[in-house]
């Protein structure tokens, strides 16, 4: 699906979840590069993949991922979920493109860009000690975005984002109907730069992550 629509709020991206940008890709491949098998997709609204999520997780924790592609932009929204900020998982989408990812999960904020496998930037929003070095364009741009939109969550900086790539994704638009599957935790990739924790440290840009 390709599609520009959907402007207004973004109260998804308020807490609770994960979203990466991905120039060039489809969801397929999204999909695929996140560790998932893509033909397990299906094409729906939110509600209804929330309930697929809600029946999965009976069993074992998951995972539950919507994609799509937005002009040259193909996004991948995770609900409390932690793949999309692993090392792992970024360096793979980010592979011969750039990706751009905000999480807020588990009480962690972070935003991260990564271009060819590599970490360009990396930072937990309020947390100077976090930023990776050399220091990036983003800091200030993300920090100002918070500092006008305080008891948003991470809202304002995926706005921001959403501003940088000239798209859009508001609430009405992703309730529509996307792509979606279930990720079981114990398949996807570790949480967090450099380890298990993204609170542990940033991937210094130009580690280059081997596949």
């Amino acid at each position: 699906m390709d599609t520009g629509g959907g402007t207004g709020s973004l109260e998804w991206a308020r807490e609770g979840m994960c979203v990466t940008f991905t120039r060039g890709l489809g969801p397929e491949e999204v999909f695929a590069r996140c560790g998932a098998d893509p033909e397990r997709a299906r094409l729906l609204d939110w509600d209804a993949a929330s309930d697929l999520a809600a029946e999965a997780s009976d069993d074992v924790p998951v995972s539950l991922l919507r994609a799509g592609r937005i002009g040259e932009w193909a996004f991948c929204v995770e609900e409390d979920g932690t793949i999309g900020f692993g090392d792992e998982a970024l360096a793979e989408l980010s592979r011969g493109t750039e990706t751009y990812a905000v999480a807020t999960t588990d009480g962690i904020d972070v935003f991260q860009h990564w271009r060819d496998s590599e970490c360009v930037e990396y930072f937990e929003p309020g947390m100077e000690h976090s930023r990776s070095a050399p220091h990036g364009p983003w800091w200030g741009r993300v920090e100002a975005a918070l500092a006008e939109g305080q008891g948003l969550g991470m809202e304002p900086v995926v706005a921001l984002v959403l501003g940088h790539l000239g798209i859009t994704l508001g609430d009405a638009a992703l309730a529509g109907p996307w792509p979606s599957l279930t990720l079981a935790e114990d398949d996807t990739p570790t949480a967090g730069p450099g380890g298990d924790h993204a609170g542990e440290g940033p991937v210094p840009p130009g580690a280059v992550i081997s596949w």
